[in-house]
């Protein structure tokens, strides 16, 4: 793989042009297949073989036309201190209002006149008017969003205050000040690390055109494929990230190869040909990671992860060509001023030590201390993790400047809490057996309302609607549903947001071991062939899971239990997103493994070439430490530009993958690794012979490329071969 990576390189840093134009090219065709995609006409969220979505495709053939899954909006208004609702003149604002939501579009399915439907709190201080649409949110049209916002205002004018919540105001996630502010402190890092404002250019340049590709990509095809609102916004978290990390390696190698006395050209394929081959392992890892979201069997999450392997891939394409091929460009730019003095190569060739080779020192001199505190560090803050509550955020967690927030708020203290929250229950049967139903329930504990069974046409089936006492996302009321489920037979199903909820938390839960298995177990296949050893794997995937349980507490200090909740942006407390940890595993394992994979390979190089273990810890250090550093920095900086966002799922991804990487980058990889290859000695790089001789050789140290007396990159890459 070396040899063939390195005459990539020296091909690309020779064509440059023509790479360069490619690659523009294909920048361009994607963003015109973004412009001029149409607006996605459906963005579903399914989950195959749970009760709850039994019971929405039963509600799709036996009512139909009613939008099962389709929107829901709720006007809730609220009388002034001394008013009720119940008054003439703001029942007659609440009754035009009605009217007006009526006759403002045509893709309402209904909308219920609160005096008619009991939808007025005791007290009489607060109303709400429910809307349901025949489609989901996206695919409301922004007259039919203007309308339901005039109807609330109106109403506003008149006396009343008036909030409007519920999916059907949802919109995408503004998340180009997110990226911008990542990008900034990318950059800022980048230039302390090379001194060098064109060395710090080019990973910056070549990550935003890698995402643009992706992201434009998954834009142009979100209507064909059905994709949701945030696979851009991970995409883009997570091309971002990788595309700088790899592109930074292949820069700093290339300076190091020109420091040593290299022509540039022969600098650009050897760069491409050692750190790239680290690259495409290190990608490997967090495509496999990405891709094994499939396991999961929830369509949205797997095209969450497919279109994020695509820009992690297409990083990992831009890294081994257009890099070399802007290097070509730079010409002797991308190094320093000192440097290009001559001074550079002094310092390369000199023993003084630097920051890492003092850090790794300081490890092998005292190494069971340092892993018993990097172990006992990280133990501690992964102790809130076995506090975990998971479900999905609702209303009830956005800001208190938004209108949905203060709706949810409202809805609560008029109706109870579990007014956010209902419950619909659908019977597959006559109407003797939804009164049997009804019956059934009402003899259940938790319930503050039933409503009486509402059949269809053909009186085969009935919905009931039934009022948790508790908030959505509260133990007593996941027993409720089990409660109802319990009781009642095969021919009752109970669903609604809330149900939903549920299922998905136990299906992710299900889910959450093969998946492990597999991602772990194909990555430990991945490793074993680069390092060509069995408990470098081993240490390599215990440390990971350790930081990404570490990261899991951190999470549930700060969004459950609000510690330094303000800081971070968090103004209500609440359950764990259903898909965070499953997803913190996937994403986080395959970063994990980019700096296990950079880190160690120039340890195992030195120890192929006769250094003893100790000393190949402290060369690996010398050699990567730094880099590893910068690339680390860089993916916490540009995951926690998106904890400023507004959204609450995106804010908690954000803030979890930079605490992941901020554990796993610090406190595993720079501490107790190094701190246990010490302890192993020469055990570490142990493999049986029978393994080894089965093993192919990947040399991703580039060895090839040392020992080679030919000249294998006087041709082009042949790429039918490989």
């Amino acid at each position: 793989m070396a040899t063939f990576l390195y005459k990539l390189g020296r091909t690309a840093f020779r064509r440059r042009r023509l790479v360069a134009l490619l690659w523009v090219a294909l920048l361009a065709i994607a963003g015109v297949g973004a412009a001029t995609a149409s607006t996605p006409t459906s963005s579903s969220f399914s989950i195959p073989g749970t009760e709850a979505q039994r019971a929405f495709d039963l509600l799709e053939e036996r009512f139909p036309g009613a939008g099962a899954d389709g929107a829901t909006a709720r006007v809730v208004f609220k009388a002034p201190a001394g008013e009720k609702m119940t008054d003439p003149a703001h029942k007659a604002v609440v009754e035009e209002t009605v009217a007006a939501l009526k006759s403002g579009s045509d893709q309402i399915v209904q909308v219920t006149d609160p005096y008619t439907a009991h939808a007025v709190s005791q007290n009489g201080s607060t109303a709400y008017v429910s809307v349901s649409y025949k489609v989901n949110g996206m695919e409301l049209t922004d007259a039919t969003r203007d309308a339901l916002k005039d109807a609330g205002h109106d109403a506003q004018g008149k006396g009343l205050t008036v909030e409007i919540g519920g999916d059907a105001l949802q919109s995408m996630p503004e998340q180009g000040a997110s990226e911008a502010i990542g990008i900034v402190l990318a950059g800022i890092v980048l230039v302390i690390t090379f001194g060098s404002l064109v060395a710090a250019g080019l990973p910056l340049l070549t990550a935003v055109i890698g995402v643009g590709i992706g992201v434009s990509s998954i834009t142009a095809l979100a209507n064909v494929l059905d994709l949701g609102t945030t696979t851009s916004t991970l995409a883009s978290m997570i091309g971002l990230a990788v595309g700088i990390d790899y592109a930074l390696f292949i820069v700093s190698r290339y300076r190091a190869e020109l420091a040593d006395g290299r022509d540039r050209e022969d600098a650009a394929g050897r760069a491409v040909g050692t750190a790239g081959s680290a690259v495409v392992f290190a990608g490997l890892t967090v495509v496999i990671a990405l891709v094994g979201l499939a396991v999961v069997n929830i369509p949205m999450l797997t095209k969450m992860g497919f279109a994020a392997a695509g820009t992690v891939v297409i990083a990992v394409l831009i890294a081994l060509t257009l890099i070399p091929a802007l290097l070509g460009f730079a010409g002797n730019k991308v190094v320093g001023r000192k440097q290009r003095k001559g001074l550079a190569k002094a310092d390369a060739k000199s023993d003084k030590p630097n920051g890492g080779t003092r850090w790794a020192r300081f490890v092998i001199r005292r190494p069971l201390m340092v892993l018993i505190v990097g172990v006992l560090g990280l133990g501690a803050i992964a102790v809130p993790a076995a506090s975990l509550e998971m479900g999905l955020p609702d209303d009830g967690v956005k800001p208190t400047s938004t209108s949905e927030r203060r709706a949810y708020d409202a809805l609560s203290e008029g109706f109870g809490p579990g007014f956010n929250g209902p419950l619909l229950v659908v019977v597959d049967g006559d109407k003797a057996t939804a009164d049997r139903t009804v019956s059934t329930i009402k003899g259940l504990d938790g319930w503050a309302a039933v409503t009486p069974a509402t059949p269809n046409k053909a009186g085969d089936a009935a919905m009931i609607t039934v009022i948790p006492k508790d908030r959505p996302s509260s133990t007593a009321t996941e027993g409720l549903v089990h409660d109802i489920r319990d009781a009642t037979g095969d021919d009752v199903l109970v669903t609604g947001a809330t149900a939903m909820n549920i299922d998905f938390s136990q299906k992710m839960n299900d889910a959450l071991v093969p998946y492990l298995a597999l991602v772990v177990g194909l990555a430990f296949v991945l490793l074993t062939l680069v390092f060509r050893s069995v408990l470098v794997p081993l240490k390599a995937a215990l440390g990971f899971l350790l930081s990404v349980v570490a990261a899991l507490g951190a999470v549930v200090a700060v969004f459950q239990w609000g510690w330094l909740g303000s800081l971070f942006g968090v103004e209500q407390t609440g359950p764990i997103m259903s898909m965070m940890p499953i997803f913190m595993v996937g994403v986080v394992f395959g970063l994990a493994m980019d700096y296990e994979v950079f880190l160690v390979t120039r340890m195992r190089e030195a120890y192929v070439h006769g250094e003893r273990p100790g000393e190949a810890i402290v060369t690996g250090f010398r050699h990567s430490a730094r880099v590893v550093t910068a690339a680390a920095v860089i993916m916490i900086a540009v995951f926690s530009g998106f904890i400023g966002m507004d959204d609450q799922m995106v804010k908690m991804i954000g803030f979890g993958l930079a605490a992941a990487v901020l554990f796993d980058a610090f406190v595993v990889r720079m501490a107790i690794v190094p701190a246990v290859l010490a302890l192993l000695g020469h055990k570490a790089w142990w493999l049986p012979k029978w393994l080894d001789r089965i093993l192919p050789n990947v040399d991703v140290e580039g060895e090839s490329l040392a020992t080679s007396t030919g000249e294998p990159d006087a041709a082009e890459p042949d790429l039918v071969k490989v």
